[in-house]
């Protein structure tokens, strides 16, 4: 992004540059969690590349922006690398749920053996890899020149857009196979891997357009149309992909971009009479639900026709619940280890949950993490869910305006994610690893808030 300076010039921002990079290629190849798809070698490659290059070429700003998003990311890296650090056999022993190997170990002949906390240590190992990716994110945004951070909201906008796009042409049945991530041939998920992930995408673009639209108090002009039909396209793509929480979290997404902009789109309008905002919201939502009446008769709508034909008695989730709760259970307050989910539940899978279905995460994120991390997990969960309530409800009782949209923009697409991950693990991907992080930049993002408009930012010529 180049950034203009009195004389005229310009300079590029090295981390907007190697930022923009690096999200292309997440866009690419960060859609899929699962630890052996080709897409995560390429991603934390690209990571790593990007690491590198900052280090050398940055001007290292990142620990004084973003503060409490720092500390919950170091913890998170920490907690993984503690579980692998190998425990005396008495201590590791005293860990609940580890009598079997323990048995195992005797009926070998062998001396129990120092082992980590985690039952899984290469799973463990994994995870914490994979923290590279939110890690060099949040030191590339944090490191961005103020010009350049305007900029951010539409990029990330434009990324949805594409993700949109690759979904419309798999709907038109062209074949599309991403050998970067483990995709279904067939289903309509963007450049992601599980199609609820690829809703929760669209249903995020879905509060960024109308904020690009009106970001930094423009007026919308032809950004106004155009937002309004990208919201049309994430809609009816979510519509298309079959995505059951998709629906609940487009809803969602698209009330809380007219709650971003309302008194953005009052000033566009003063001009005219009152009645003429309420006729116009009713206007877009009556425009969205056309289009949405339209997809059904046209039996687009698989969202809704998946909705109308699930079995709740068949529903595999629901059924595996038990089972996961009475995991926690069994090796709460030590946890199994991060990552550790897949081999451990088939280690206690009922013989009537056997099936052909891949049953590889418990899908309840909330219960997974206390499931692999114990206690530490529940506290860092709690931390982190206090922390974003905390900071919401300071951006949204902050007064209105441009200079506030970002921290309300980043507390509704945590909430989100949050609300996602009641039923799935879309934090698990890169690319939504990589939205959580910018989204909670933007609420932790004080000085925006209580900046003096009188005054330039802090390194900024007057």
């Amino acid at each position: 992004m180049p950034t203009r300076h009195r004389s005229g010039s310009f300079r590029l921002d090295a981390s907007f540059v190697v930022f923009t990079a690096f999200m292309c290629i997440v866009w690419l190849a960060g859609g899929a969690s699962h630890a052996n798809v080709l897409g995560q070698a390429v991603v934390r490659s690209a990571a790593w590349t990007a690491l590198i290059i900052i280090l050398l070429t940055g001007e290292l700003r990142a620990f004084r922006l973003a503060r409490p998003v720092w500390v919950l990311l170091i913890a998170a890296i920490m907690l993984p690398l503690l579980q692998l650090v190998p425990l005396p056999p008495s201590v590791w022993q005293a860990l609940p749920g580890r009598a079997a190997l323990v048995e195992a170990a005797a009926a070998s002949g062998q001396a129990q053996p120092w082992r980590p906390w985690s039952i899984v240590p290469a799973a463990t190992a994994n995870a914490a890899a994979s923290l590279i990716v939110p890690l060099v994110t949040i030191m590339l945004v944090t490191n961005f020149k103020e010009r350049a951070r305007s900029w951010l909201p539409g990029t990330l906008l434009g990324l949805v857009v594409a993700s949109a796009l690759v979904g419309l042409l798999q709907l038109s049945g062209i074949g599309f196979n991403n050998l970067l991530i483990n995709g279904t041939p067939g289903q309509v998920s963007g450049t992601f891997a599980n199609r609820n992930h690829f809703a929760l995408f669209l249903a995020l673009g879905c509060m960024l357009a109308p904020v690009w639209a009106f970001f930094e108090g423009r007026r919308p002009q032809w950004r106004g149309p155009v937002a309004l039909g990208f919201v049309l396209l994430f809609a009816l793509t979510i519509l298309a992909s079959g995505s059951r929480a998709g629906l609940v979290l487009g809803l969602l997404g698209v009330v809380f971009g007219l709650a971003l902009v309302r008194q953005e789109i009052r000033r566009a309008l003063r001009r005219y009479p009152r009645w003429v905002f309420p006729v116009l919201i009713v206007s877009i939502i009556g425009v969205v639900g056309a289009f949405i009446l339209i997809s059904i008769v046209a039996d687009r709508a698989v969202s809704i026709d998946r909705i109308l034909a699930i079995d709740p008695n068949q529903d595999l989730r629901r059924r595996a619940l038990p089972t996961v709760l009475q995991m926690i259970k069994i090796y709460f307050p030590a946890g199994t280890g991060l990552g550790s989910f897949d081999p451990i539940f088939r280690m206690h899978e009922p013989f009537d949950l056997l099936s052909l279905v891949y049953f590889n995460h418990a899908h309840n994120d909330f219960l997974e993490v206390v499931l692999d991390a114990g206690v530490p997990g529940l506290l860092l969960l709690v931390a982190a869910l206090s922390w974003w309530a905390w900071a919401s409800i300071n951006a949204w009782r902050a007064d209105s305006g441009s200079d506030y949209v970002l921290p309300k923009l980043g507390s509704a697409m945590l909430l989100l994610v949050v609300i996602a991950s009641v039923s799935d693990y879309p934090a698990r991907t890169p690319m939504i690893m990589v939205m959580v992080i910018v989204a909670a930049t933007w609420l932790s993002d004080r000085t925006r808030a209580h900046r003096s408009t009188a005054l330039p930012a802090s390194g900024q010529p007057l």
